[in-house]
């Protein structure tokens, strides 16, 4: 280290490193403003592959500008994307980049700041009821054209009052207003409009009938109309009995008081206007449609009045009318008689041909039921009995006429009866031998008497030998 003499006989002044001399700053810095706040709008963000932040604070009047990092695992716990132009709160340390020299703030939390904090509260809490389904188009109900009775929450100094009452005498000077007076800023507006709200109700419901109800003030900025995004003040307006236009603010104005009404009207005026009618412009309709009524009923008159003198012309000469009706009838007389007879000559042509063709199907059909006949006769034949006997056949049966099938129903000197294709046998068995076993037939006796001409299917009964 060298000392420097600047002639005026003190003590040398200290000469520094460049480098010594911006850590000594930036020691002293970390060490004065260790932890602060800065507020300040945000200007060229810009977020680098690394993940971390770099952007520039700069006064709210552009005076001043402060560079600032915000390093990935700080950003990356940022609850919303910051852009050009933002007001935020930077919460960090201070200190000097070495490198450059160069003032820098180095940013560990960032936030919203003034309206876009209440922004941020207002869009989590548009979310969250939205998600109960206070705000869907279904649920809204529509505003009566021509209603006798609204009521109006606003402050009794509110111009946005003296502007809907104002608008309605012009307008619909019949209809009646029933004001609920209730502050519209401010800490105690929130109460103080469910409150109006609630009396408003209890009235509808106690006898004094509404139509609509108007909550309505005039423009501001986003904290001054902070009343009407209170969820107590959306779910009054939600539980209102009657439809609710919202007339707050401007055009551009936008509360959660907008999103619960079934009617939002850009300004209070309109809500005015919106609600009830221009009573010159019905009045206007309503004698334009009486000028078409009164024309349609005097078209209507003279065409009536046409029908009759015809009507009566006819009536004066009811001869010529007999006369036409007459003619009428005789027409239709000779074309009924001309059909008849064609009619019937008709059916004399077709009368022959159908007779023939009727014979042609009985004789056909008295060929096919002979067939039938002759073929039914044929197997009938070929199964009767007396056919198989007249091959040589027997029937056998006892003397009770019971068939005898087997060898083993037949005993020994057991008188049977044999029936034959001319006659009957009465049989005496003298021996019996199965086919292949035990006995076969040794002999017959007494078979020599002839019973009957025509054989029987089976005899009921044989008689007893003699």
């Amino acid at each position: 280290m060298s000392a420097w003499d600047d002639g005026t006989g003190r003590a040398p002044a200290r000469v520094w490193g460049v480098g010594a001399l911006v850590q000594a700053i930036g020691d002293t810095l970390s060490a004065r403003f260790a932890s602060c706040v800065v507020r300040g709008e945000i200007s060229g963000f810009t977020k680098a592959a690394s993940g971390h932040g770099y952007f520039t604070l700069k006064d709210e009047n552009g005076g001043a500008s402060l560079r600032c990092a915000m390093f990935r695992r700080a950003l990356s716990q940022v609850e919303f994307a910051p852009g050009e132009g933002m007001l935020v709160e930077a919460r960090g340390n201070l200190g000097v980049y070495e490198a450059r020299g160069e003032l820098q703030f180095i940013v560990e939390g960032l936030q919203r700041a003034g309206a876009g904090a209440l922004y941020e509260q207002f869009l989590r809490l548009k979310a969250r009821l939205e998600a109960e389904g206070l705000f869907d188009a279904a649920r809204k109900r529509p505003v009566l054209t021509y209603p006798s009775r609204i009521g109006v929450v606003s402050s009794l100094k509110a111009a946005a009052l003296q502007d809907v009452l104002t608008a309605l005498q012009r307008r619909a000077p019949h209809v009646e207003v029933v004001v609920a007076p209730s502050a519209v800023q401010g800490a105690e507006a929130p109460a103080q409009l469910v409150k109006a709200l609630t009396e408003l109700n209890l009235a509808h419901r106690g006898g004094l009938r509404l139509d609509a109800v108007i909550v309505c003030r005039g423009g501001g900025s986003l904290e001054d109309l902070w009343a009407f995004n209170d969820e107590r003040v959306v779910r009054a307006i939600v539980g209102c009995p009657v439809p609710v236009i919202s007339g707050v603010g401007h055009e551009t104005d936008f509360t959660l008081a907008d999103f619960a009404a079934d009617l939002r009207a850009p300004t209070p005026t309109a809500a005015a206007e919106l609600v009830a009618r221009d009573r010159r412009t019905a009045l206007g309709e309503l004698d334009a449609v009486a000028r078409q009524m009164s024309h349609r009923m005097g078209q209507r008159l003279d065409a009536q009045a046409q029908r009759l003198d015809r009507a009566a012309a006819q009536l004066a000469r009811p001869a010529q009318m007999l006369g036409a009706q007459r003619a009428r009838l005789d027409v239709l007389e000779h074309r009924l008689g001309a059909v008849c007879r064609a009619r019937v000559s008709w059916s004399q042509q077709a009368l022959p041909a159908l007779a023939a063709r009727m014979a042609r199907a009985v004789a056909q059909q008295q060929a096919r039921q002979r067939q039938h006949c002759e073929a039914w006769g044929a197997r009938l034949q070929s199964l009767d009995p007396q056919r198989v006997l007249e091959r040589g056949y027997a029937w056998l049966s006892d003397e009770h006429g019971a068939p005898l099938t087997r060898v083993g129903q037949a005993q020994a000197d057991q008188a049977l009866l044999g029936v034959l294709a001319d006659g009957m046998l009465r049989l005496r068995v003298t021996s019996a031998e199965a086919r292949g076993g035990a006995a076969t037939v040794a002999g017959v006796a007494g078979a020599t008497e002839k019973v009957a001409s025509k054989p029987r299917r089976r005899p009921a009964s044989a008689p007893k030998s003699g």
